[in-house]
């Protein structure tokens, strides 16, 4: 019980410290949301005496005449309320908004690309690691080199090839622009024919470190004494790889794929901005290139939450599937 109220406390305190930053960090960049409202409105040829400004300020929560410590407990405050502020990006819609419009496209589309690819190399990292030696062996370096190449450029022979040559999927957008977004086959379809290129980017280029992994962790679990002893006992060798090698060597890629879980909500920036997907990696660069306060804190909360979520429950899992674990602490 120890164990598990002291992981609930580090992660209570790092929880904490990452809303402390990502109050600090957004304000110690270079530039101003209200200057940015002030510029657009002058170019409109609207009023800028300082009562507007002041307006503004108090709007967007950016009171630059009131303390670094009162604006921080302010922020806290309104955080606990729900209140994450006014976006600039697309002033004058609250950023809560904004999150809860553009994050199910990338929970979907990164999501299922992360469990595909984890899968899909975990399975074939068992296999090659078990039967080392054998032609499996060859797709450790295949998977390798595609690791290795650029996101982008990975992403682009994409849509060179089966978008743009061959025409087998849209270059842009997550669904049909003259389709009605809603729980219907024809736009269910239309969203995974559209998410299907930037998915596929995903697991390509994802699925060469699991496989690598998983492959080196079974050949090193394949000469541990439990195993020997399954084979002395007569048991098959199936049930030896996946009861007794593969659930030890799985662990390390667990762990790996609970942090990788937890980045899905931050998305990938670049798979969206080539395929102009509409989830949060192109809603995060947007509200950096606008000094976007209230919607660079929303995202990197959301972030946070998730990936601290997420390890919260492998370390809580791993106590349940490790004893050894609950012991060494």
């Amino acid at each position: 019980m120890r164990y598990y109220i002291r992981k609930l406390a580090f992660y209570v305190v790092a929880l904490w410290a990452a809303l402390t930053l990502n109050f600090f960090i957004p304000r110690l960049m270079p530039g101003n949301p209200v200057d940015t409202l002030m510029a657009r409105l002058a170019q409109r040829g609207g009023s800028v005496d300082p009562s507007v400004r002041r307006s503004y300020e108090l709007l967007l929560g950016t009171r630059t005449r009131e303390p670094l410590w009162d604006q921080y407990l302010s922020y806290l405050v309104n955080l606990f309320r729900g209140d994450l502020g006014i976006s600039v990006s697309v002033y004058p819609t609250p950023a809560a908004e904004v999150i809860s419009q553009s994050l199910p496209w990338t929970i979907v589309l990164v999501g299922i690309a992360t469990l595909l690819s984890f899968l899909i190399g975990v399975t074939l990292g068992m296999l090659a690691g078990w039967k080392r030696g054998t032609w499996l062996d060859s797709l450790v370096p295949a998977t390798t080199v595609l690791a290795a190449v650029p996101y982008f450029w990975l992403a682009l022979i994409l849509v060179a090839v089966f978008g743009s040559a061959l025409q087998w999927f849209p270059l842009l957008g997550g669904y049909d622009v003259i389709l009605d977004p809603g729980w219907n086959a024809e736009f269910i379809g239309s969203a995974i024919h559209h998410g299907t290129l930037p998915a596929l980017t995903i697991v390509i280029s994802s699925v060469g470190g699991w496989l690598l992994g998983m492959r080196n962790m079974m050949v090193s679990t394949g000469d541990e004494d439990y195993v020997l002893t399954a084979r002395a006992k007569g048991l098959r060798e199936r049930r030896i790889m996946t009861h007794y090698a593969a659930r030890n060597a799985v662990l390390p890629s667990v762990a790996g794929f609970a942090i990788s879980l937890g980045f899905v909500v931050a998305g990938s920036i670049i798979t969206e901005q080539v395929f102009s997907y509409p989830g949060i990696g192109g809603k995060l660069l947007q509200a950096v290139q606008n000094n976007d306060y209230a919607l660079m804190q929303g995202i990197f909360l959301v972030i946070t939450v998730a990936v601290l979520g997420a390890n919260l429950v492998v370390d809580l899992l791993y106590g349940l599937i490790d004893p050894r674990t609950r012991a060494g602490n």
